[in-house]
């Protein structure tokens, strides 16, 4: 006998006041889109969405409103449903069997570790909580069915975050603090105690609540359709929005749903600018590109004092007790602009597996391995079909007739996804000789070429003792150029900190995607003293040695031996 679920009432978490609304209104306009909630573990993100499905009207189909959950293995077939094969064996009739989208309609879908999901499959479901209409279409046959529910994702920021292409889908994003008051604390291990001691009790206490907020969340979704909004809101989120530097209408839309939702959960019938400020934090958290336009703290008037023999410049910011100015912390020097200068396409080696042996193998570009262009990088092609039955696709080419005469199977993938991640050294050393520029030249002829080839790409940059993402993770522009005239260069060289990231996010989008091919190019005229033959390796990785002077120093061939990488000189800008 499978024993009841009881769930922690709602209005019986402690605090969380901004993330409980957030739910509630995306409870009254499911068009909102969701809500995202970033925050560490332990900080009530489950228990709260939860909860909030006893909270719901009831379902369609009558009843207590679901509370769906997608698991991390899920397929795409058990989220939008797949063909029904017991009725097509037995009753020669094509249905769909409904997948989790349709069971979650009219009440909540919960996804846990969201970061973590394929992004495909976070693409999906994001287009149908926006749109309530789930559509499955599959050789020539398309069925549809109504998807209104409460899309609920958590993460944790330490385990990976959310490509933008993919945060920006979602309505609303709330961060939860990593610490709390210990009265809070106190108070909420008291709560789950007493809930624990005697669950019916504690539901019994919080009844009139939690009838108290049903009855008004009906009377909002009710009220939700005839509340307005004067000129001015329309006006005044277009300019917070272009202030924010967001990209697209998306944020525009899902505020003014936010803000007239907010109208109604209040009683109100009009759209004030309490209800604007409410959401516009929510709103902007995961979109906002620019900061805020509030006007700078003015600078100190007294100069700075004479730097000593043993101090490092400043660039002339004030650093008095450690603080730093505009240019970062106490000893970063200035960026220093140096363009892009252009190059050649690179004719690289094919790419080669993860799991080959770390072996030091040092190639320069003139060696007698042969390589290919970037976009013939797919390995091991599998062959044109498997042998697993495509049981839909065979009921389509024997049009209904049994026994059937034809067997159809399901198609190979043609290839690997493949990701290209730069670690561009943008250090004061690569400034001389303007070997920045043209490591940046040579960064644009790869994204050109994964351009060319529809695949990923990554850039990070490293150098005044940071790492900085130049590009986070995307489908490759048609150009970096822009971009990279805009990294600036000088400072130490942070090559260890650069490889550990490197590594940290190899590993996070390899356990959401098992089938994606990454490889790693570290750029760089290894001037620097850092040791990384202790860091793990970087999978199929290649170093790319910019160093151009008189007396080489040949680290950047060390550091390929360390991390048992390709070893390639690039040419300079003289002999390319």
């Amino acid at each position: 006998m499978v024993m009841p679920v009881v769930e922690f009432p709602f209005t019986a978490v402690v605090g969380q006041a901004s993330l409980k609304k957030a739910l509630l209104l995306n409870v009254i306009n499911p068009r909102i889109g969701g809500v995202l909630i970033s925050g560490p573990r332990g900080s009530a993100k489950s228990t709260l969405a939860r909860a909030l499905a006893a909270l719901l009207p009831e379902s369609d189909k009558g009843g207590k409103s679901p509370f769906v959950t997608l698991p991390l293995g899920a397929s795409e077939d058990r989220l939008t449903g797949s063909l029904d094969l017991q009725k097509v064996l037995n009753e020669r009739e094509a249905t769909f069997h409904e997948g989790l989208l349709a069971r979650a309609h009219g009440g909540v879908l919960y996804v846990d570790e969201v970061n973590l999901l394929a992004d495909t499959l976070v693409d999906l479901l994001l287009d149908v909580a926006a749109s309530g209409v789930n559509i499955v279409e599959r050789d020539g046959i398309s069925h549809s069915h109504a998807a209104r529910f409460s899309l609920i994702g958590t993460m944790n920021p330490d385990e990976g975050e959310l490509r933008p292409q993919l945060l920006d889908r979602f309505g609303l994003c709330l961060e939860q603090p990593a610490s709390m008051s210990i009265e809070e604390r106190i108070a909420i291990v008291q709560q789950r105690d007493a809930f624990d001691r005697d669950p019916e009790s504690f539901i019994a206490d919080y009844a009139a609540e939690q009838s108290a907020l049903r009855e008004r969340i009906e009377q909002a979704r009710r009220t939700l359709a005839a509340v307005t909004a004067p000129d001015w809101v329309y006006a005044h989120i277009a300019r917070r929005c272009e202030e924010a530097g967001v990209e697209g209408l998306r944020a525009d839309v899902t505020w003014h749903r936010a803000a007239q939702a907010h109208a109604a959960w209040r009683g109100g019938d009009t759209i004030t600018q309490d209800d604007v400020d409410t959401i516009e934090p929510w709103v902007l958290a995961h979109r906002r590109t620019h900061e805020s336009s509030t006007p700078p703290p003015t600078p100190p008037t007294t100069p700075p004092s004479s730097s000593t023999p043993n101090e490092k410049p400043s660039g002339g910011q004030s650093s008095a007790g450690g603080h730093s100015g505009e240019q970062g912390q106490w000893g970063a020097m200035p960026p220093i602009a140096q363009n892009m200068l252009d190059s050649q396409p690179l004719n690289l080696p094919a790419l080669t597996p993860i799991n080959r042996p770390a072996a030091k193998q040092l190639l320069s570009l003139g060696g007698t391995r042969k390589g290919t262009e970037l976009g013939q990088g797919r390995a091991n092609k599998p062959p044109s079909s498997t042998s697993r039955p495509d049981w839909f696709a065979t009921l389509i080419a024997n049009r209904g007739q049994w026994p059937w005469r034809q067997l159809r199977y399901q198609k190979a993938r043609t290839g690997q996804p493949v990701l290209h991640l730069v670690l561009l050294d943008t250090s004061g050393s690569t400034l001389g000789k303007r070997l920045l520029g043209q490591a940046k030249g040579w960064v644009d002829s790869l994204t050109r070429q994964a351009y060319s080839a529809r695949e990923q790409m990554a850039v990070l940059g490293f150098g005044n003792n940071t790492v900085t993402p130049l590009l986070t993770r995307q489908r490759a522009p048609k150009s970096l150029e822009a971009t990279l005239n805009s990294a600036g260069g000088g400072g130490g060289t942070p090559l260890r900190k650069a490889v550990e990231e490197a590594g940290k996010l190899i590993r996070q989008w390899q356990r959401r995607e098992p089938g994606l091919h990454i490889r790693t190019y570290l750029i760089t005229d290894g001037r620097t003293r850092e040791s990384v033959a202790d860091l793990p390796t970087l999978g199929d990785c290649v170093v790319m040695d910019t160093e151009h002077s008189f007396v080489k120093r040949g680290q950047a061939s060390r550091l390929a031996q360390q991390l048992g990488a390709l070893y390639w000189a690039l040419p300079t800008q003289e002999s390319a």
